[in-house]
């Protein structure tokens, strides 16, 4: 139950990273609100994850997801640069989060 809530939680921050970039500096109301709400819930779900897993894993996948989520969303929803140097920084960091998921087991 906790890496389901610990997924969660990091599709969560995906959500709220996005949202916060449309809230334009939280100057939008509907995108500001839907920052605030997924920061809590992904919050809430990261502690509920915390219970059981250890520090270090939790937050290290926790970030790792919303990091390659939003480097995703950021290449394929605003047209942002896809370099090799940039794939190669994302393939790390998904290397890690599988690292660490293997070093919990």
């Amino acid at each position: 139950m906790a890496w389901v809530a610990l997924l969660f939680a990091g599709l969560l921050e995906i959500v709220w990273a996005t949202a916060m970039k449309y809230s334009h500096g939280f100057t939008r109301l509907t995108p500001s609100l839907i920052t605030l709400g997924a920061m809590l819930a992904s919050f809430a779900l990261l502690a509920l994850a915390m219970r059981s897993l250890p520090l270090g894993t939790a937050y290290t996948i926790w970030t790792g997801i919303g990091a390659i989520g939003a480097f995703v969303v950021g290449i394929v929803a605003m047209g942002e640069l896809v370099s090799p140097m940039r794939i190669l920084a994302a393939v790390l960091i998904v290397a890690g989060i599988v690292l660490m998921k293997l070093s919990s087991s």
